[in-house]
């Protein structure tokens, strides 16, 4: 691929992100409507589902178990083989990043090559086949990037020179050097949604996704 055409790809996916989040939440194109009521109301469901989720995974919901926690061990960590709860860290939705709050797990693992399981978010794709940029997610249900999701909950996935891969629905691992990048994913000016300061803070450079 030439260097003009990573630009022109690079510009599409940016593009396709800022549209994600110019709605408050991640959903398909085909839900769109011009109508501002209507917006307005698959927003306010979209930030419900949102909530509901986060409320499952603390055991609040009614009839659900807390999902549990699955950390690696130093072992694993060394090895590279991680997993999204060894990304969180203490940060409220529509907080400030402060990088000060990054744990000693994630300084750990910034610069070294990792191991890891998660999504690709249809949403912020331009395209289905030889990918070379997209986000990782905790889970198959579009609500773990954009507004009023966690920070730690996605991963950007840029893959390394002459590498791509294709879309599939489901789990993947991708595997490729971990950076924490507090710089190329603030919104603009610093100030986003919700008051919140950055879309990521977890970059992969992928050597390959299966």
């Amino acid at each position: 691929m030439d260097a003009r055409q990573m630009k022109l790809n690079s510009r599409i996916f940016w593009t396709v992100m800022a549209g994600c989040l110019a709605v408050g939440s991640v959903l398909p194109a085909s839900s769109f409507a011009d109508d501002t009521q209507t917006q307005k109301e698959r927003t306010a469901t979209a930030r419900s589902i949102i909530e509901q989720r986060r409320a499952a995974m603390r055991g609040d919901a009614a009839g659900r178990e807390k999902v549990e926690v699955r950390k690696s061990s130093q072992a694993d960590l060394a090895k590279g083989d991680i997993t999204f709860d060894d990304l969180t860290f203490d940060i409220e939705k529509g907080e400030v990043f402060d990088e000060k709050k990054l744990t000693k797990e994630l300084k750990f693992l910034n610069g070294r090559k990792v191991r890891l399981r998660g999504y690709m978010l249809p949403s912020t794709l331009y395209k289905e086949t030889d990918i070379d940029q997209f986000v990782l997610v905790r889970d198959n249900q579009e609500c773990c990037f954009g507004p009023g999701a966690a920070l730690f909950d996605c991963v950007m996935i840029e893959m390394q020179p002459g590498r791509t891969t294709d879309f599939v629905p489901r789990p993947v691992m991708v595997e490729g050097k971990f950076v924490l990048d507090t710089e190329k994913y603030q919104y603009p000016g610093g100030e986003g949604p919700d008051g919140a300061s950055h879309m990521a803070v977890f970059r992969i450079e992928g050597l390959r996704v299966r």
